[in-house]
């Protein structure tokens, strides 16, 4: 343990220390309303008396200030940097709908035929057993007809005979 060395204490005396010596008494100067500096005034304290003291100067006329300017949201510039480049998608699926419309068109007639050919084919078997002729000559005979169909592959040509009988 480190100990410092050890020096007695000795009672000082009132006015021994250089610190609490008290300063000597100078003659007031005495200050004529010329002599006071600019920012400095007579002023009255909340207990009465006068004294001087700095004061803020009284501005004169302000000049206006210039605008702030206030810096874009980051909102906006995400939102101006996506305008253009949802309008061009819009304009490229326009552009591809034109294009695509005639082929649209032909396959929404193709599915009108198929739908008509499902219902022909559904309604045919009721069209050939009803009588034929007027009532009371009786049912004609009754046709039986046979299809074979082959293709080959997928994609292949299909060849066919039909039997009538």
């Amino acid at each position: 343990m480190h100990t410092e060395p050890h020096q007695p204490l000795t009672p000082a005396t009132r006015y021994g220390n250089p610190i609490h010596r008290p300063r000597p008494v100078q003659p007031h100067t005495i200050l004529l309303p010329q002599d006071i500096p600019p920012g400095v005034d007579w002023v009255t304290l909340p207990n009465g008396v006068h004294t001087l003291a700095y004061t803020h100067p009284h501005p004169g006329p302000t000049p206006e200030p210039e605008p702030v300017r206030e810096s874009i949201p980051r909102w906006a510039k995400t939102t101006a940097l996506l305008a253009p480049t949802l309008g061009g998608g819009i304009a490229a699926a326009g552009l591809g709908i034109s294009y695509a419309a005639p082929g649209v068109l032909a396959m929404a007639e193709a599915l009108w035929a198929t739908v008509a050919l499902i219902a022909a084919g559904a309604l045919a078997p009721l069209l050939l057993r009803t009588p034929r002729g007027r009532v009371g000559r009786g049912a004609g005979p009754v046709q039986h007809i046979t299809q074979n169909i082959t293709a080959t592959g997928v994609f292949g040509r299909a060849t066919g005979t039909l039997n009538n009988r």
